[in-house]
This record gives C-alpha cells, structure tokens and sequence, in this order.
C-alpha cells in the first residue's frame, strides 16, 4: 500500500472512531506507522501551554515507568508548543533548545513534530522520533504527518462531539426521571398518605390509629428523600440560563423543597468569568445545599461568589447546628464535592463548629 492510500485509510479509520482517548491513541500509532518511526507521541496542550496527557506507542509501560513523570513541555517540546510550527531535526541532542533526556529514556535522534489544530487552536502535538533505515525524516514525512494531522483535528472535533451529545442525552433523561417522580410517584404516594390518614380517624381503635400514623410518616420520610433525589437529578437547570440567574433558581427552588430561607449573592462578572465550568459550578453548589437540607437543621443559609485576588471563591454558609470538621466522617457529598474541584483544580475548605453553623468554601483560580 503506497504512502496515500495508507493516508486515506487513516483518515477512514480515524472518522470511525468516537472514543476521545481511543482517537488520540490511534492517531500516534497511525503517525508512527506512516513515517516508520520506532517511538511516537501525542502530547495534549493545557492552558498554561503545559501538557495535560502525553500519550506513546513503541515504549512498553515498563520503560514508561522506569523513565518517571511525563514531561511537562520544555525544550524541544516546548519550541513545537510555542511556534505551533511543524519541526524537523537531524538529531534532537545537537539543537540549542534541546534540555536533554531523563536516566532510562531510550536513545533518540532524528525527530519530526507537527500541530494538530482544533477550531483554530492548536489542540496538541505529534511527536515522532527515530526514523527506522534512514538517519532523518525526509520533506514527505513532514508532509504526511500535515495530513494526518489536519484528519486528527477532525476525528477530535468529531469525538468531542459525540461525548456532548451523550452528556445532553444523559442529562435529558434525568430530566425526564426527576418529572416522573415528581409528577407522578410522589403525588402517588401523597395521595396514599391523606387516605391512610383519613382511615386513622375513622377507625376509632387508639392502637390501630397509632400504627397508620407511624405508616404516614413513614411515607412522608420517603417523599422527603424523593424530592432530595430528585433534586440530584436535575443539573439541567442550567439549559439556557446564565450562571448567575441559573443559581439563583436553584436558590428558590431549594428553599422551597427545604423551608431554609436561602440568600444568593453572586457577582455577575465573576460568573460570568466561570462560564466554561459553569456545570461544575452548579453541582458544586447542589451538592453543598443538599448537605444543608440533610444536615444542618438551619434556619437560613447564603450562597455567594465572588472574586478573592486571582480566584473565584463561590460560599455556601448555614446558621444550623454545625460540626466538627475534624472528628466528622466525609458523607458522599463532601467527598463528591471535593472530587469535582480537584479535577477543577482547586480547594475546597470547611468551617464549622457545633452550635456555629457551617461554611463550606471552593476556590477556582480564573
């Protein structure tokens, strides 16, 4: 198969795949099998211009693992990040921006990089070393490697994608579930309440009234923690609201569920500035008021974000009965809460005492 038809059946099977992390894997695989090179690459730039993933193919996890941390994107990785140019080199050692290998890298030489552009942007790079029968990669690897990697850029769009329209499909159907059950189990179950309730009173036997109204509340426990379920189930408040009057109705709605009467603060700037992690922001929020629902036995609570220097700070404080974070077991809440933000990169911090209420307060740099 010559060098195009080889090309063409990359972009084929690259277009096929919908799985982002199965796409970037296959797209260094298919790189380093165009250009017969022995090691291959694919780093993902973060914001900071960093590498957020280094994917490899021709070095076994026990290499990997001898070699240590990935690199974070410095010298000659760091030249192909900064130019957003393709780059070949004879031997990788002999350039000036070159910063050396780590103890148990493989030896390598010739090298050939090239962008793979998403949306404008440069999503990432293809890093290939060692060219097999050749001491450098020639024009037309260079050349290919351009081709193939204009084809990633698709198949990563493609895949980003695909992941989205599973997200939305996932979030209407929690939608769909929270309207059943709050259409149509809890009415239900409200219904079967107000009848056993009736039937106590006309009973006229003492024990037998006694046992219906345990049922009752009984019943009214599981309404109470339907509606804590439902309100899980919900993230798509946000739909076509802003971030600010999307907590804002999350506010009202909990007050209403809870009877805490509940204060939103929210500086629209700030909000605004957390956007692209709008979702997270919301759930973070859910999370820390369904701990005061379950909780805190408070009579108010507040939510609020604001801008502290170079971060956002979004508070949510109670006036309930509070705790001792020190000697407190970490509930799902909290633990789910501090989960998210460290994938967010940032912190979250609990002040609390008993009598004292509560504040739980996340930190995301902007």
């Amino acid at each position: 198969m010559d060098r195009r038809e080889r090309l063409i059946e990359a972009g084929m099977i690259l277009a096929s795949e919908l799985s982002l992390e199965a796409v970037l894997q296959r797209i260094i695989e298919l790189a380093v099998e165009i250009t017969d090179a022995r090691y291959g690459a694919l780093g993902v730039i973060g914001p900071g211009g960093e590498l957020l993933e280094f994917i490899t193919t021709g070095i076994t996890p026990q290499e990997r693992a001898a070699i240590g941390a990935p690199p974070h994107g410095r010298g000659i990785l760091g030249a192909l990040i900064e130019t957003g140019k393709p780059l070949r080199l004879p031997d990788i050692s002999a350039d000036p921006r070159s910063v050396g290998f780590p103890p148990n890298h493989p030896r390598m030489a010739s090298f050939l990089g090239a962008p793979i552009v998403v949306r404008g942007e440069v999503f990432g790079d293809i890093y290939l070393t060692e060219k097999r029968g050749a001491t450098q990669f020639e024009a037309r690897d260079e050349r290919d490697v351009l081709v193939l990697a204009a084809q990633a850029g698709i198949a990563i769009e493609n895949a980003r994608l695909y992941q989205e329209v599973n997200r939305l499909a996932v979030l209407e159907d929690r939608e769909r579930i929270a309207k059943e059950l709050h259409d149509g189990v809890i009415q239900a179950l409200f219904a079967v309440g107000m009848g056993l309730q009736g039937t106590a009173m006309m009973s006229g036997e003492e024990e037998l009234a006694g046992r219906i109204e345990t049922a009752v509340d009984e019943i009214d426990r599981v309404i109470r923690d339907l509606r804590n379920y439902i309100f899980g189930l919900r993230p798509g408040i946000l739909a076509d609201r802003q971030l600010d009057e999307a907590l804002r109705h999350l506010g009202e709605e909990f007050q209403q569920r809870s009877g805490v009467v509940t204060v939103v603060d929210v500086d629209p700037g700030v909000a605004s500035e957390l956007t692209g992690v709008a979702t997270d922001v919301l759930q973070l929020t859910r999370e820390a008021l369904s701990n005061v629902g379950r909780h805190a036995e408070a009579l108010t609570c507040r939510v609020s974000i604001y801008r502290r220097n170079d971060k956002a700070v979004i508070e949510v404080d109670d006036d309930g009965k509070g705790f001792d974070p020190e000697t407190i077991r970490r509930g799902d809440g909290l633990a789910n809460m501090e989960s998210r933000t460290r994938e967010l990169g940032g912190n979250v911090s609990i002040e609390s005492a008993p009598g004292k209420g509560t504040m739980i307060r996340v930190a995301l740099s902007l």
